[in-house]
């Protein structure tokens, strides 16, 4: 295959060689069962598990005992909103949420109302920031659940997480945040930013697919009370049955771990930064009628999302062979439909259908940005005329 320029990382990110490494000898030799304890092989994968385990708690300012092990994000979502919604529904049925949210938490949530439970779908500004305000006025004695992603995975737009996590805490209602886009870009501290349940996965921040955590804390108040959606086993708690993935959840554990070991939590973003000011300084100089959607102030290290007025962005995609980038989310991108998040920043469809979403990774290089905005002005002004 020919060198791709790869910016799309916001769909997934490749594995990291110095975290391959870590994986293999769990595919092999170290292939136990982390619940078989009676013999050698089972209790060396249930150390390396629980090695990974303090791994991943460790980035997130967490403890061990507080993340169970998914099969991704979007399966931590579903725990996190359906679990704690039939846990706590002796309490209230009211749960709300952001109409930018992946569509893991809208869909849960609309599952949820066909059980009977109310959601409140928060609309954002202009900018992609919802309104603390509005979120105070959708709190009633029957809200049980606020879920609000920490970072967007369309727009890059960093939500005021601590704040939100202080009016769910004075309400006494739970706060889920979906942090997948967020991991590794900034930091996260669920304590200190008062987060009950904390969704997460492996394959954003340079480790495998197929695994993922949910952070559940254990101390109040308010008390987190969960209820599995896989039954079976009783393993990670009783939380989530099944056996584990230990090649995955080591590869999770060492991807977690280089953050801290080659400081990239603090090193890595700056990179990020400087590459994707470059891009968007070139692409705004060279292209009228191109601007940025949502924040530019309170967004991802990584995240340009652009719309270049008049052209339409698949035909665009066509005539980049060999730059892998999207125009919105990779969970939707065979819908015809433009994106949502777009839609609810007022973006009206012709910009919708324009729009870029480029997602800069750890491999990428000065020159790689410096072809990209070459190749993507051409192709422009080429579809323009």
């Amino acid at each position: 295959m020919a060198k791709i320029i790869y910016l799309d990382h916001h769909a997934t990110t490749p594995v990291d060689p110095k975290v391959l490494k870590k994986m293999l000898p769990y595919f092999g030799r170290r292939f136990g069962n982390p619940a078989s304890r009676t013999h050698a092989l089972g209790s060396e994968s249930e150390k390396a598990v629980e090695k990974a385990r303090a791994q991943i708690a460790s980035l997130i300012g967490a403890e061990s005992k507080e993340i169970v092990f998914t099969s991704g994000a979007t399966e931590s979502i579903n725990l996190a909103l359906k679990g704690a919604a039939e846990a706590n529904k002796d309490r209230g049925n009211h749960v709300i949420t952001a109409v930018t949210e992946h569509r893991a938490a809208l869909d849960s949530c609309k599952r949820l109302e066909m059980a009977g439970f109310e959601v409140t779908d928060l609309p954002v500004k202009q900018d992609g920031l919802i309104d603390l305000d509005e979120l105070k006025k959708a709190i009633t004695p029957k809200t049980i659940l606020i879920s609000v992603m920490f970072a967007n995975n369309e727009i890059g737009v960093i939500q005021p997480v601590a704040q939100i996590g202080r009016i769910a805490k004075k309400a006494g209602v739970l706060f889920h945040c979906d942090a997948a886009q967020a991991l590794g870009k900034v930091t996260i501290d669920v304590k200190a930013m008062n987060i009950d349940l904390l969704s997460i996965t492996a394959h954003k921040i340079y480790g495998p697919k197929g695994v993922g955590a949910l952070y559940v804390r254990k101390t109040g108040p308010p008390q987190v009370k969960l209820l599995p959606i896989l039954d079976g086993g009783g393993h990670e708690g009783g939380f989530r049955s099944g056996t584990l993935n230990v090649p995955g959840i080591v590869g999770f554990g060492e991807a977690c771990e280089l953050y801290s070991k080659q400081n990239l939590l603090k090193e890595e973003p700056k990179k990020l930064v400087k590459l994707r000011d470059r891009l968007e300084s070139l692409l705004l100089k060279n292209i009228p009628g191109c601007r940025v959607n949502g924040s530019t102030t309170s967004r991802l290290p990584n995240n340009l999302n652009v719309s270049l007025e008049g052209v339409d962005a698949k035909s665009l995609m066509a005539k980049l062979k060999g730059i892998a980038l999207s125009s919105g989310s990779a969970c939707l991108s065979s819908s015809d439909e433009p994106s949502y998040v777009l839609k609810a920043l007022g973006l009206p469809e012709a910009l919708r259908r324009s729009s870029l979403r480029f997602g800069l990774g750890r491999f990428n290089t000065t020159a790689e940005i410096d072809e990209t905005a070459k190749r993507v002005i051409i192709a422009v002004r080429a579809l323009r005329k």
